[in-house]
């Protein structure tokens, strides 16, 4: 095989692929908080394209966060075992801070403060 005619990643939809990056962050925690981080509100923005790149925004807590070295790599890391991703890219941001009223009701009653 010619190196220069590589095969292409299988081709997945932009709802699908997003969708599973969705589920696939649901099992991403702060160990901190027993709420994942798509509940929490982490999550600023997932993009997705046809050859199965991802980019996502997260934010963390604070700055201070301890996870602050270990989450992003995390969700990388298993973002990157979904079928049909060929590349991640993870972004921490700080703008705008991350907020209690990002959460979702779910993770406002599991956590007391509904």
């Amino acid at each position: 095989m010619d190196p220069m005619q590589e095969s292409e990643p299988q081709k997945t939809s932009k709802n699908d692929l997003e969708s599973k990056v969705i589920e696939i962050l649901k099992s991403c925690y702060d160990p901190e908080i027993p709420v994942d981080i798509y509940a929490l509100g982490l999550i600023y923005k997932i993009q997705t394209d046809p050859s199965g790149k991802v980019n996502i925004e997260m934010t963390l807590t604070s700055p201070q966060c301890p996870v602050a070295g270990s989450l992003p790599p995390e969700v990388e890391r298993k973002v990157k075992t979904i079928e049909g991703v060929s590349e991640v890219r993870v972004e921490v941001v700080w703008d705008p801070p991350w907020e209690p009223n990002k959460m979702t009701d779910a993770a406002k009653l599991q956590l007391g403060m509904l």
